[in-house]
């Protein structure tokens, strides 16, 4: 699959790591349907980008908002060749609390509802419209990219649903793959490590420093370009199938 001239669907493309897949697909010659919640920079975004992005409006946890969504956005350029899985939330909770008492249930229900249900249905969706696709000379038609996390490996006190969730992304990923075979649509997943974006702004900065020092190398928070940059190779890669690449500098978390 070449970039120039493909569409791609991007969740949580107005901000962090969607946007940076969003600006990557343009800058070689993609066009890209932003879908991201309505209170999002996204119309804004495609307003700056001109003719070859799109925004759609969507709430990845509302299934009939996610049906219309999809349709309206495979509508915008006249098909669906990617899809980038990029929406997301990210915030700590222990089990239970200093007392003992068991922490809301609420809070680990929204992290899988929305990084790994929500990621998912969209997922469904973008597939039937890729369906529609004539395939390639590889006889291919499509390709999904999920974005996980090195917490889906190695999560941290206070990830039990963040890991959680993104383990759940990690494990989608091959049986996934092998179900979408048929379509010939393939299904890949990037873990990112520590990435520059507005969900680590949340994190102590002395511990953000210490994650960087840890990488093997280098030593640098990663970016969106690098995930976006990523996300062309797989593109242009047709033998890249249901795998999960840490993009993460060499970094292992520890319990430290």
């Amino acid at each position: 699959m070449q970039v120039p001239g493909s569409v791609a669907l991007v969740t949580g493309g107005a901000s962090g790591l969607g946007a940076g897949v969003v600006k990557t697909l343009l800058d070689n010659g993609g066009k890209a349907v932003i879908l991201d919640l309505a209170s999002s920079a996204g119309e804004d975004m495609a307003a700056q980008l001109g003719d070859a992005a799109a925004f759609v409006p969507v709430d990845v946890t509302d299934t009939d908002d996610v049906e219309q969504a999809v349709a309206a956005a495979a509508q915008v350029y006249g098909r669906v060749d990617l899809l980038v899985s990029c929406a997301g939330i990210s915030s700590g909770q222990r089990v239970v609390s200093r007392d003992g008492t068991p922490n809301p249930l609420d809070h680990f229900r929204k992290h899988i509802e929305v990084n790994l249900i929500g990621l998912f249905d969209v997922a469904r969706h973008a597939v039937s419209a890729m369906s529609a696709n004539e395939p390639n000379a590889d006889g291919e038609r499509g390709l999904i990219v999920n974005i996980a996390s090195i917490a889906g490996y190695e999560g941290q006190v206070g990830q039990s649903a963040y890991g959680s969730s993104k383990a759940g992304v990690i494990g989608l990923t091959l049986p996934m793959a092998r179900d979408l075979a048929v379509w010939g649509i393939r299904v890949m997943t990037i873990a990112p490590g520590t990435m520059d974006t507005p969900m680590l702004a949340t994190l102590n900065q002395e511990f953000i420093a210490k994650l960087v020092e840890d990488n093997v190398f280098p030593h640098r928070l990663g970016t969106p370009a690098d995930v976006g940059n990523l996300v062309v190779h797989f593109m242009e890669n047709a033998f890249l199938n249901g795998e999960v690449v840490r993009l993460d500098a060499g970094l292992r978390l520890t319990s430290n």
